[in-house]
């Protein structure tokens, strides 16, 4: 098995969005905003190999959206999924498996390329996986997150036929070595792979763990549906890195890759960070 880190580029949230009742004072100090009050986030996607499987966890923002769309998040740097792609000797078409943590519009987006006027699965040798109970959740969308939503990026995976759904049952197997955890106070059923890889486990954190300023148990997105669910979550799986040794994987964090927890008399905190490739 190996593991790549793949970079589809940069985008701008506020920060008061992505940390919810936390002061600005505060959070500046990991998030440095802008003169907006946008932070800088990454949306770094993982490529695993694993025998002959080539699975890509999240997609990114993707390039098919309106000049109007795409000016509220300040898409920004040079990398890109296919660039990304490519420096690792492989085109998308060689994707086997796109696996999708949750259908917001910057983990899905990528997913679906503009096509003519229509729209098309950008993996056309892949199947696509999700799960019944976020997609359902997904189609038919409450009024405060259906922004996040976005029709085009959804249903023209289902009409392809290439959509297949995951059974919601925590630590469900996807391969020998990648099995399922799901988590509901982001948003219903997301899901996170845990990875054993060179005797180590790596949780893709999608969403629950955005980047390591948002390690404080209280420090929850406004985002989050379900916030007092997402801190339930987070002691679970906190302790659970601690007391595994688990490498997380970080999705969003502008500047670490992945990074593992320790017990200090704060609480939970950082104990280091690294890069994938340092594995």
């Amino acid at each position: 098995m190996n593991l790549h880190t793949i970079d589809t580029g940069l985008f701008k949230l506020d920060g008061g969005a992505m940390f919810g009742v936390v002061p600005k004072s505060i959070w500046q100090k990991t998030n440095p905003a802008d003169d907006n009050n946008m932070c800088t986030w990454a949306m770094r996607c993982l490529l695993v190999e694993d025998g002959n499987r080539l699975i890509l966890v999240d997609t990114g923002i993707g390039n098919k959206q309106s000049e109007k769309f795409f000016s509220h998040y300040y898409l920004h740097g040079d990398a890109a999924l296919d660039t990304s792609l490519q420096k690792l000797g492989f085109h998308r078409n060689d994707i086997t498996d796109v696996f999708l943590t949750h259908l917001h519009f910057d983990h899905v987006g990528g997913a679906v390329e503009r096509v003519g006027e229509t729209f098309a699965p950008a993996f056309k040798n892949a199947t696509y996986w999700s799960n019944d109970k976020h997609w359902n959740w997904a189609v038919y969308p409450n009024e405060r997150e259906k922004a996040s939503f976005l029709t085009e990026n959804i249903m023209p995976i289902q009409e392809s036929g290439q959509l297949k759904f995951i059974d919601v049952q925590d630590g469900v197997s996807f391969t020998n070595n990648f099995s399922v955890r799901f988590v509901s106070g982001h948003t219903d059923s997301m899901m996170l792979p845990l990875i054993n890889y060179k005797g180590r486990q790596i949780l893709y954190m999608a969403d629950l763990l955005p980047s390591v300023g948002h390690l404080p148990m209280p420090y929850v997105m406004g985002y989050d549906m379900f916030p007092l669910t997402t801190m339930t979550e987070r002691h679970k799986y906190w302790n659970e890195a601690v007391n595994n040794d688990y490498i997380l994987y970080l999705e969003h964090d502008p500047v670490n890759e992945c990074c593992t927890l320790q017990q200090t008399e704060k609480g939970i905190r950082l104990k280091e960070a690294f890069k994938l490739s340092e594995l």
